[in-house]
């Protein structure tokens, strides 16, 4: 992934929507929308579920919230 799609990923991981996304990494909604469903796809996932899913799986997120 982009530098960007790893933002991206991060604020995901988190359950953000795309409204909240494009607040926090200053992107239009439309971007946002773009870069989640290349992340999506590179990781072959169905939803943002299932990468929030895999965040907290690979060790990317606890569940507490942290890094």
């Amino acid at each position: 992934m982009t530098g960007r799609e790893l933002e991206v990923f991060s604020a995901l991981s988190l359950g953000l929507s795309n409204a909240e996304i494009g607040a926090r990494l200053y992107l239009g909604e439309t971007t946002v929308k773009t870069h989640v469903t290349k992340i999506l796809g590179k990781l072959g996932l169905r939803d943002r579920n299932q990468a929030v899913v895999l965040a907290y799986e690979c060790g990317y997120r606890s569940p507490c919230g942290g890094s």
